[in-house]
């Protein structure tokens, strides 16, 4: 609990940090934008081509990269055949249940709560400029995130909600968003980027949530698009800055994977979903340039698909396990 104090005080700087240089900058440079806030509002936008991709990958673009790849994945063999019934169904309704229903929703009805909660602010952050703008969003979106994936891992409590997207005993497009349904309900960055809209930060917003997407779907892929930067002298110094600074196949897979005792995996650490140099930072990653034999739970009794998407809705039929009746909140390896 005392690591866990020190690093949220950390934390706290780390969270104003953006705030503070852009004042500080503004001081500097004697600029004042929210005396004008029409005059900055749009003071950058990107080619109608970039902004139109980050658009559908908003939309559709997402889903349809996860289903050409899963594809790819799946006639290549990838999946080991560990792709059972079971598995498939909890993948597949993991994947269309929240953008389907769960999401829209949530987010439909925080844009409807919004004006009730926090009258008269809409647009109020408006003369943000951009690229200050991404960055303040970029730091808290993942590092709140980051805690919110640390803590259903550090506290007991919290590790059942969790523990259907590690249960997964393989890596790849068709367990990149399996995630209990509470888990999901509370998932920031769903009430986040509704409220940045409302306040005026949507246009960065739209920015970071599509390259956070796309790092952090590329991390779960079982494609190892890292590894020529490991494999060629030439790249390797851009890959010790790469794999610091974001989440790549092999820190995400080591996190994934059921044992730590073969010196790869770390499923006690490597929490970065974006960024993994929050890791780097509170000393919670490990980097080893290698991949996982194995992923999954070692304890892991293959939990009816519903149970994994509601439990504590619905309880396991499977003796001892963590999501059935009076269950352990951890199981034993």
């Amino acid at each position: 609990m005392k690591r866990i104090f020190r690093d949220a005080l950390l934390s706290g700087v780390l969270y104003l940090a953006p705030l503070a240089l852009m004042f500080l900058t503004f001081r500097l440079t004697g600029q004042r934008p929210w005396l004008h806030p029409h005059d900055y509002a749009l003071s950058f936008q990107a080619p109608a081509f970039v902004e139109a991709v980050f658009k559908n990958l908003a939309t559709w673009g997402l889903p349809a990269i996860m289903v050409v790849l899963g594809i790819f994945e799946f006639a290549f063999g990838l999946y080991e055949r560990k792709w059972t019934r079971n598995e498939r169904f909890l993948d597949i309704v993991c994947f269309v249940a929240p953008k389907v229903v769960i999401r829209p929703l949530l987010t439909l009805t925080t844009l409807w709560l919004l004006p009730l909660v926090l009258p008269g602010l809409k647009g109020v952050f408006a003369w943000v400029p951009f690229w200050w703008g991404f960055l303040i969003i970029a730091v808290a979106d993942d590092l709140t995130q980051y805690w919110y994936h640390r803590l259903h891992h550090q506290v007991p409590f919290l590790w059942r909600f969790h523990r259907t997207h590690h249960s997964a005993p393989y890596m790849g497009m068709a367990m990149a968003s399996r995630q209990n349904v509470i888990y999901t309900i509370f998932f920031s960055q769903t009430y986040l980027t509704a409220a940045l809209v409302y306040l005026g930060l949507g246009y960065p917003a739209l920015f970071v949530g599509g390259i956070k997407s796309l790092i952090t779907l590329s991390a779960h892929s079982s494609l190892p698009w890292d590894k020529p930067f490991y494999r060629y002298k030439a790249l390797r110094p851009v890959a010790w800055v790469l794999e610091r600074l974001i989440s790549t196949p092999a820190t995400h897979q080591a996190h994934h994977a059921d044992t730590t005792g073969d010196g790869v995996g770390h499923y006690k650490g490597n929490f970065g979903n974006m960024f993994f140099i929050w890791d780097v930072i509170f000393g919670t990653g490990i980097i080893t340039r290698r991949y996982p034999q194995s992923f999954g739970i070692k304890h892991y009794q293959e939990e009816e698909w519903y149970v994994q998407f509601l439990w504590p809705l619905f309880k396991s039929k499977k003796a001892g396990s963590e999501l059935a009746a009076g269950g352990p909140e951890v199981g034993g390896e």
